[in-house]
């Protein structure tokens, strides 16, 4: 049976990226980018005054001459002034303003005195450069500036408008299909009977996909009836980007997924991989390339495979690169006697010397989704061994990015 390593190199082997497109750039938060951004000049533009003070010759103020006479004020966003041949010129200036023609110092309104139309520098030496933010010297023009695969937030968005970008290239927002299966599932808004449960699953699937970056999420059900099966799926697979399927793929005599899918085209990669827990993940594609992810119906189960397999596939194909994965270290002893690989629930803390420490945190069973409520999220152990001691230094997922 597959390693969760080979997995996900099968399912990345197999992925087609999303199309790009161009996004207003009001609209680009979240967005994945696809296309450089370079500075469109120097940045900062122009000499900045980086504090409320006076502008001056630096040469101008020695132990003997400390006297300025002041010839004008300078707010940021006006044309700058000229300070003056005169050795005790000096511009009154205001931070965020463009240094005056002629000055390379500015001395602090805290460090000087004025009477009338004078100033006098009360103490310090100041350099040439004092309180400049040069021109050019965070990036100079033709800089690339933000690089393909970064998300954008606030950050690089606001980075973006100040090098005079209206619209981005990004990644195309896949249509996601999150379809939950069976005939027990009814809505939170119907009645449940006693032999039924509530429709959870793709609802946690969902909102997990819209926090990773992914909103546009279409949910469904299906019953356990074949031929509804085959006809709805037949459409969902026409109009959606990523299926992501949630029970109905191990052997039981009601799975008809697995077959259904084989009849309606979608190439098997592979069924079954060897960690506990989401044993039965299934993963193949459509003829037009659809990745369709059959995900284990049991809540634990299809919560830990996404944030394994499909979100870091989903960032794949927006040509986002792989984020690093943290390592932490066990804060208590693990033992796991099944020969697979250990998804184990952990709740993080910082040790003596800043370390990250993993709490093991394991859900009495895998549809104890409620299980999660209090974990960070997942160290990945490997098969190899069944005993892990404290200390034990493993891979970290978190369910939040």
């Amino acid at each position: 049976m597959l390693t969760p390593a080979a997995a996900e190199q099968l399912i990345f082997a197999n992925l087609a990226s999303f199309a790009s497109e161009d996004c207003p750039l009001a609209e680009a938060h979240g967005r994945v980018l696809r296309a450089a951004v370079q500075a469109d000049r120097d940045l900062p533009p122009f000499d900045r005054v980086t504090m409320d003070g006076y502008a001056i010759r630096a040469a101008g103020l020695t132990a003997a001459a400390r006297s300025f006479r002041i010839g004008g004020i300078q707010a940021a966003g006006m044309v700058p002034l000229a300070l003056g041949k005169a050795a005790d010129a000096c511009v009154e200036i205001m931070t965020g303003a463009v240094l005056p023609t002629g000055a390379d110092c500015v001395i602090p309104y805290e460090d000087t005195m004025r009477d009338g139309e004078r100033m006098t520098v009360s103490a310090g030496n100041f350099p040439t450069g004092h309180a400049i933010h040069r021109r050019g010297t965070d990036h100079a023009a033709g800089a690339e500036i933000l690089s393909v695969g970064q998300r954008l937030s606030g950050r690089e968005i606001a980075v973006a408008a100040a090098c005079g970008r209206t619209s981005l290239t990004v990644a195309a927002q896949p249509k996601i299909a999150v379809v939950a299966t069976g005939d027990e599932l009814v809505d939170v808004e119907m009645p449940v009977a006693p032999h039924q449960i509530r429709r959870s699953n793709d609802y946690g699937l969902r909102a997990a996909l819209v926090a990773g970056g992914y909103p546009c999420v279409e949910r469904f059900h299906l019953r356990d009836v074949r031929h509804e099966i085959e006809h709805r799926l037949w459409h969902i697979l026409a109009e959606f980007d990523v299926v992501l399927l949630n029970g109905g793929v191990s052997k039981g005599k009601y799975d008809y997924l697995p077959a259904v899918l084989e009849e309606l085209g979608v190439k098997k990669i592979f069924q079954g991989v060897a960690h506990r827990p989401g044993k039965p993940l299934w993963f193949g594609v459509s003829a037009r390339r659809t990745p369709v992810f059959a995900l284990p119906g049991n809540p634990v189960s299809g919560y830990t495979c996404l944030h394994r397999y499909v979100l870091p596939a989903l960032d794949r194909a927006s040509s986002r690169p792989p984020a690093p994965l943290r390592s932490v270290a066990l804060a208590a002893p693990v033992t796991f006697k099944p020969q697979a690989a250990y998804f184990l629930p952990v709740k993080l803390s910082s040790g003596a010397r800043a370390e990250l420490l993993a709490t093991p945190d394991p859900v009495n069973t895998s549809g104890d989704l409620a299980g999660l409520i209090n974990t960070d999220g997942f160290v990945e152990l490997p098969a190899e061994q069944t005993d892990f001691p404290v200390g034990y230094v493993a891979p970290f997922h978190p369910w939040m990015v």
